[in-house]
């Protein structure tokens, strides 16, 4: 593996690693949960990461402590990353964990440099922060403590259940900076969900956290990605779904359809040999022109979706409405304190986020 120089991409320039081959301590637990796991601990140089000018993202700065993830779903875009360590991106991805062991206290001084403008940082949007790994190594109560404590702005997407451990954390976070918090949710289909999705949480347990978040009055959006051309687009699945996101409390539903970058794409067209072979051929044409289904077909999902949403009494969040998490309220014996209330723009159209 080439961990001597080891980027966030093999253009970054090799003086620029992001640690060395000495502060790497690989551990194996014999525990059920990871069994066949293996982990990479590093030190890592830094955490805030650029997004690069030409990606899709709606933001500038991620914050990533792993590397690989154990839920092995199986058209996880970050699939080509391993391969710039030397690592397999079909298993290896799901199996060979790089944990940054030192990234709370790396974000805490980065957000206290004068460089530092307070920018939003977006986390879970390469491999998911609340994945198997972070119920032992416990980085996240850390990163979201510096980020209270500095009163910065982010945002966490997951498909794990985990975050509720950190729910004080999240409602103190809350009360001084602008957070948004998103659970994935592509369907509902039990089959689809154990043979695309083995490691992560089931759909409806994944919907228990939008609806506990939303008890403890922390508003969570669903991000409905991937819909996956005809295995989880049947008009009657996506029903299922949007029905299910909406009696959980989400405060929003945002469809996205599923890319295949390289890397990904190869690992999931050989699960899709094994499994569905008679969909290989539509697969090729649909997805010909590279990465991403066609304009035509986003924009199909993407109505119906909305149209299903706005039946169901949700939709993306219009100007003016408040964001996913809500101040508290002030106690009655206290001065209430008055400010603008930040918004999120409107979605008026089919998106295509390179998220999952």
């Amino acid at each position: 593996m080439r961990w001597d120089h080891l980027a966030e991409n093999p253009a970054t320039p090799r003086d620029a690693a992001l640690f060395d081959a000495d502060t790497v301590t690989t551990r194996t637990f014999d525990t059920p949960e990871f069994r066949g796991i293996t982990f990479h601990e590093v030190r890592a140089r830094s955490i805030v990461n650029r997004v690069p000018g030409a990606s899709r993202m709606p933001f500038e700065w991620t914050v990533n402590p792993y590397r690989g993830c154990t839920h092995a779903c199986v058209y996880c875009f970050a699939r080509k990353t391993h391969s710039y360590l030397d690592l397999d991106t079909g298993l290896g991805f799901d199996s060979q964990i790089v944990v940054k062991v030192n990234a709370p206290e790396l974000l805490r001084t980065h957000l206290g440099s004068r460089r530092w403008r307070g920018e939003h940082i977006a986390m879970g949007t390469n491999v998911d922060c609340y994945q198997r790994a972070e119920g032992r190594y416990r980085l996240m109560p850390g990163i979201i403590s510096a980020l209270r404590d500095h009163a910065n702005p982010f945002s966490i997407l997951t498909k794990g259940t985990l975050i509720l451990r950190d729910l004080d954390l999240l409602k103190q976070a809350s009360e001084v900076t602008d957070v948004g918090i998103s659970v994935s949710v592509g369907f509902v289909d039990q089959e689809l969900w154990r043979t695309v999705e083995p490691g992560t949480p089931a759909p409806e347990r994944r919907l228990d956290v939008v609806r506990t978040l939303s008890d403890h009055g922390i508003g969570c959006g669903v991000l409905m990605a991937p819909v996956i051309p005809f295995l989880g687009d049947h008009p009657a699945q996506l029903r299922a779904t949007v029905r299910a996101i909406a009696a959980a409390g989400a405060t929003s539903v945002t469809p996205l359809v599923l890319h295949l970058r390289p890397g990904a794409r190869e690992w999931f067209m050989a699960w899709l040999q094994q499994r569905h072979p008679w969909l290989v051929r539509r697969y090729e044409r649909l997805y010909a022109e590279g990465a991403y289904a066609p304009k035509w077909y986003q924009r199909r999902i993407t109505r119906q979706v909305h149209e299903l949403a706005r039946e169901y009494g949700i939709g993306p969040t219009p100007p003016g409405m408040p964001r996913r998490i809500r101040r508290p309220e002030p106690a009655a014996s206290a001065p209430a304190v008055t400010g603008p209330t930040p918004t999120e723009p409107a979605v008026t159209g089919p998106t295509q986020l390179s998220l999952l």
